[in-house]
């Protein structure tokens, strides 16, 4: 059973171990920095589809059917799916997930949802509710776009603040049964939600800078732990700019991360070559760089023990449109190797 050790923050007495990981971009993705540790990179942006929003749905379904292949297990063998992404009422994991036929957990949480997929798998994983579980999530530029900011066809200006939405998705297989081998989920802090007034929705990276130095503070006092007691601190999609905040708020609590800190919104893209500005956004940025890169680290060994914080934006345009500022949300979860 996982102990508590402070407000939303707790420990496992017993690692949870993730058992297979796959990770699918899209052609833009591909053609990044990070591009050799995606398992499949889809040049077609319809994904075989005939909408955008169909085709988010097949990305998510393929890359959760690579991670069972990859753990070995079956559909059948599965007690359960979290899964979510940035469409309306979560459609393209409800959509894409129904052939599968499996119990179904939709799950929103913006650009966090794979940490937050990620802690409530292994909490269901610790409680014995069942000894498998999967966290998944996706997101596509053309559904985000323009659900977001701007249909695509307007045409509009992008600030030099804003980030590019990720097509791409992450999904990781929990077992309750120890794996040689395995990367493992040791502890997770649940976050608050935090508004520091930011009401620009081409600034995402400022908007969820302070919920995830929030956060990472938390855990740091909770645990007696520093960030440089960790290979790295990894934050899901603040981007080139909200980095730079967030370690700067980090650092006026006292913790001085930036040689440790690395933001999948900044690892994904080239800024100097793809034209991203600020960086990668997304669900599936996080998603699929944790499942792609962050955990094939640990099972190499190459690092051995890093914290997985994503961000997220809870708005919606409406809000946006009428004045609100943006809250925002990160969760954590510590991930070991299997040492």
């Amino acid at each position: 059973m996982a102990n508590s050790i402070g407000q939303g923050i707790f420990q496992f007495t017993k690692p949870i171990s993730i058992i297979g990981a796959a990770a699918i971009t899209g052609k833009k993705e591909g053609e990044g920095p990070m591009s050799a540790y995606f398992d499949r990179i889809c040049k077609d942006s319809y994904f075989g589809q005939t909408t955008w929003e169909q085709a988010e749905g097949a990305l998510q379904q393929e890359t959760v059917s690579l991670a069972l292949e990859k753990a070995g297990l079956q559909p059948e063998q599965i007690d359960g799916i979290l899964a979510g992404d940035l469409v309306n009422q979560c459609t393209s994991s409800s959509y894409g997930l129904r052939g599968l036929n499996l119990p179904f957990l939709g799950i929103y949480g913006a650009c966090s949802t794979m940490s937050e997929g990620l802690l409530l798998a292994s909490i269901l994983t610790d409680s014995g509710a069942g000894s498998h579980f999967v966290a998944a999530t996706s997101s596509h530029f053309s559904t985000a776009e323009r659900q977001f900011r701007f249909p695509l066809s307007y045409g509009a200006q992008r600030t030099p603040t804003a980030q590019w939405t990720c097509t791409a998705s992450g999904a990781a297989v929990l077992s309750a049964m120890p794996q040689a081998g395995a990367p493992r989920v040791t502890g997770g802090c649940i976050g608050f939600i935090r508004d520091l007034g930011v009401t620009d929705a081409n600034h995402m990276g400022a908007a969820m800078a302070p919920a995830a130095a929030d956060t990472y503070a938390r855990w740091f006092q909770a645990t007696g732990t520093k960030p440089n007691d960790y290979d790295a601190i990894v934050t899901g999609d603040l981007g080139i700019i909200g980095s730079e905040l967030f370690c700067d708020l980090l650092m006026k609590q006292g913790y001085d991360a930036v040689n440790v800190h690395q933001d999948c919104g900044a690892k994904m893209f080239d800024p100097e070559t793809q034209d991203t500005h600020a960086g990668g956004s997304g669900c599936g940025c996080a998603g699929s760089l944790l499942c792609g890169y962050f955990l094939k680290q640990l099972q190499h060994g190459t690092m051995r023990r890093i914290l997985f914080a994503a961000t997220g934006a809870l708005l919606s345009p409406m809000l946006v449109q009428q004045g609100e500022s943006i809250p925002s949300i990160s969760h954590l979860v510590e991930l070991q190797a299997d040492m």
